[in-house]
This record gives structure tokens, sequence and C-alpha cells, in this order.
């Protein structure tokens, strides 16, 4: 995918380096949530043909290992186009996005496990940058 300005500038604003994921890399998307406050999304090392980023709706991060289906990042558009400008964020980021809101945040425990499951009883060393839109 080629990366937009606005993508360098959301990279710019909460100090990460840029890596772009390619369009035929997959992430894990939990369809049947997406409807769902706040949209959050993270991201983990990229590994095999996953560019590591996780994404769903809703206050809770389902410990279902069927929460999650894998998709080709050029299909996000369709299903998620709010997450777009936020793809070429580190490993290691979160993002939660509500109405009015806009919060970008370091997780240590990304770095340290492969897959969005194996962290949810970990501690999150949250450094935040907040924005009301």
């Amino acid at each position: 995918m080629q990366t937009s300005e606005k993508e360098i500038e959301i990279c710019r604003r909460f100090r990460s380096s840029v890596q772009i994921p390619g369009p035929e890399q997959k992430v894990g998307i939990a369809f049947s949530t997406l409807a769902l406050k706040p949209l959050n999304a993270l991201r983990h090392p990229p590994e095999g043909e996953t560019c590591g980023w996780y994404i769903w709706g809703g206050e809770k991060l389902s410990q279902d290992p069927k929460f999650f289906q894998s998709m080709h990042l050029s299909h996000l558009p369709r299903y998620c186009s709010q997450l777009l400008s936020y793809l070429a964020l580190a490993p290691d980021l979160r993002v939660l996005l509500a109405p009015g809101q806009e919060d970008v945040w370091y997780d240590a425990s990304l770095l340290n496990t492969i897959g969005p499951l194996s962290n949810v009883s970990r501690l999150t060393i949250y450094v935040s940058c907040v924005v009301q839109l």
C-alpha cells in the first residue's frame, strides 16, 4: 500500500516509526463486532502472512479463538475505513477510536507475544496521547 501524508502525520504525532503493511498481508478482524463502539486495533510484530494488526469493536476483547477472522489488508477499506490512516503505526501500539476521541498508546506486551489473545491478562504500559476531536 502506498503511504499517505495522513499516515505519516499520524506516525509523527504519536512518535512511531513508519511501518507500512503490504496489501497482500493479512489482518485479524472481528467482523461481528465492527458496529460496536469504540473501534479498537492493536499491532503485534508481523509474522508470516500477517501484518500484525487485530481489529475489533466494543469494549471487550474476547478470549474465544474464533473471535478474529483473517482477511487481506487490501479488503479493509470496505469494512473499516476509519483505521486506514493508522496502519503504518509500528508494532507495540494500540488504537481506540470513538466519536470525538482518538487514543493511541504503547503496549510493551505486544512485542513479547504472538496474537492478541496471549497478552490479554498482562499489564499494559499506558503511555497515551489523547486527542479530543
